[in-house]
């Protein structure tokens, strides 16, 4: 079967700022856009639904980064985050997070996000970091994202559901919109605008669950690094994707155990001893490291420990974690005789993958939120702003829909390419024409396995280079994925996503020879940190002639000073 045998539709947009993913970072970006002018017109694009997508679809049980003035400054707080990021990081764009961070704290609870106070009214912050306190509980967090779509259609921003994104359209060195399809009807679907927000979220359907299930990750499941790809097809620079996410879970469940909520209340991480082995459940790479380090010497599983705590103390535990981010929770322990009143909570590590929010791989941007592609802005876990979490991406797409606005104000919109055009048309529907070929189920298991064999850390350089081997040949099996419908043809772009996103991880992991920030780049044949030659981002971009390259950048003179050489995130018990 041909493309012309399908009948597809074309459907044309036209906007002024087209911000593509419609979760956290997505939303607050079209909201600002819209109040930086509203007479100019806002689309967000979201392949779900905006009311429950994203990575706080079903809500949130608290702020990991909030710096609320008279408990912490943006320059403790920026000290925080470039000792546990191991000194690489952008100190700029990390300041923004703890500088903006208390006012949108303010405008959600303006809008009814409700965060939790004390007995004075005042922000109940909690300490889960290794210094300072900026953990702030939600315990009603469950409708934040209801409470974001309600303010989109407010400030009437226009929405547009079930249209994935494929491509960013790109000319005369600028983003002039975006290419993608509807997944209910499967027209194709072509946007023009003057500025392009990318705001899709992790890449979190990398590496491969424990549990074999696709779509059993731990970051959401529909983020499949969607922007990653589509911002490095566009000529953008990305940095720092071998350093991967990697957290603490519940063993055999999609979630975190919760020391963030938990610890606040007393709880903390143990081994099968009973002792404690970390000091700190901030998450980070040094963390990581050690959890994995007891994992595999003999004195796992590790759990998270809540059974010395009162009734009370966990009655009130549960209601937080039962009700927001992930109320399946409850069920899986009720379907396993578990009481947090006798039971330790078994912990394990999570399949990889990659995320700024979390860790520190991302889409590169500067303070104000721009890639290096004009016209082209990054915000939320796909932007290169190490630990930003759910706070930071707020922030920053905040600041991405002000600058996107501001950016698009003079100008006209081009015309895309049309011989792109028909070639993306038929790159996205070959799968339709051939509706027998290989489920994108069968594909997906495969690479995500070989995600798993070869570059899970420890990472060791034979298997990396094995692993890249396959990527790079991957392209092959792509190409006799078949699809029976709108919906399985999203499927299949996924996994070219993940495909790039593999091969972006190996080659980075590949290029920084050293190790660096924990388990998240544990090079077994080079198992030190090196400083002298590595301390600077590891940036890649696809150059004129289609290729990855790989370079390095430096990293900027710091504004808040540490000396990394003696300020080390440990946090080992010895």
């Amino acid at each position: 079967m041909s493309i012309s045998n399908l009948n597809i539709n074309t459907q044309r947009l036209i906007t002024d700022v087209l911000v593509i993913g419609g979760g956290t970072a997505g939303t607050m970006a079209g909201i600002k856009a819209k109040q930086a002018n509203p007479d100019r017109d806002v689309l967000i694009l979201e392949k779900a639904n905006i009311r429950r997508s994203g990575a706080i679809a079903m809500g949130m049980d608290g702020v990991n980064t909030a710096v609320i003035p008279g408990n912490s400054t943006p320059e403790q707080y920026v000290r925080e985050v470039t000792i546990a990021n191991d000194g690489i990081v952008e100190q700029a764009t990390v300041y923004q997070t703890g500088k903006l961070g208390f006012e949108v704290i303010q405008e959600l609870e303006s809008w009814g996000v409700k965060f939790q106070k004390d007995a004075q009214g005042e922000y109940d912050l909690k300490q889960v970091h290794r210094i300072g306190k900026y953990v702030l509980p939600m315990p009603e967090g469950k409708d934040l994202k209801t409470i974001l779509a309600r303010q989109v259609k407010r400030h009437k921003v226009r929405v547009t559901n079930r249209v994935m994104a494929t491509r960013v359209l790109v000319e005369n060195g600028r983003a002039i919109g975006a290419v993608g399809f509807d997944v209910r009807n499967g027209d194709f679907v072509i946007i023009q605008a003057k500025a392009v927000i990318l705001c899709t979220g992790a890449s979190g359907r990398l590496g491969l669950p424990a549990s074999g299930y696709l779509y059993g990750t731990y970051e959401n499941p529909t983020n499949a690094g969607d922007g990653y790809s589509m911002a490095y097809h566009a000529g953008a620079e990305l940095s720092n994707i071998e350093c991967f996410q990697i957290n603490p879970l519940i063993k055999d469940y999609n979630g975190p155990a919760c020391a963030y909520v938990a610890g606040p209340f007393g709880a903390h991480t143990v081994n099968a001893e009973g002792h404690r082995f970390i000091n700190c459940d901030y998450w980070s790479g040094q963390m990581m490291l050690e959890v994995w380090k007891e994992l595999n010497s003999g004195k796992g599983p590790v759990q998270l420990k809540m059974t010395h705590l009162d009734p009370d103390t966990i009655s009130e535990i549960e209601s937080i974690m039962w009700s927001n981010e992930r109320p399946s929770r409850e069920r899986f322990h009720a379907g396993r005789g578990e009481d947090y009143r006798t039971h330790g909570i078994e912990m394990n590590i999570s399949e990889i993958g990659l995320c700024s929010g979390h860790s520190a791989s991302g889409v590169w941007v500067n303070e104000r939120a721009e890639t290096t592609v004009a016209g082209l802005y990054a915000a939320g876990d796909m932007a290169s702003v190490p630990h930003n979490y759910m706070i930071g991406a707020f922030v920053y797409g905040r600041i991405a829909g002000i600058e996107g606005m501001n950016y698009s104000e003079d100008l006209e919109h081009l015309e895309p390419n049309a011989e792109f055009l028909e070639a993306e048309k038929a790159r996205i529907y070959a799968p339709l024409t051939r509706p027998n070929g290989v489920p994108h189920t069968q594909v997906e298991y495969k690479l995500r396995r070989l995600v798993n064999d070869y570059l899970q850390p420890p990472k060791s350089t034979n298997k990396m280079e094995i692993g890249l081997g396959l990527f790079d040949r991957y392209q092959e099996t792509l190409d006799i994925m078949g699809a029976q419908d709108p919906h399985e043809l999203m499927r299949c772009m996924e996994v070219h996503f993940i495909r790039d996103c593999a091969e972006m991880a190996a080659r980075a992991s590949l290029f920084r020879k050293e190790t660096r920030w924990g388990l998240y780049h544990y090079r077994l044949d080079y198992p030190e940190k090196n400083n002298d030659e590595w301390f600077c981002h590891v940036n890649l971009k696809k150059d004129e002639s289609g290729q990855m390259t790989l370079f390095k950048r430096d990293v900027s003179p710091y504004i808040i000073p540490v000396d990394v050489r003696q300020e080390v995130y440990d946090v080992a018990v010895r």
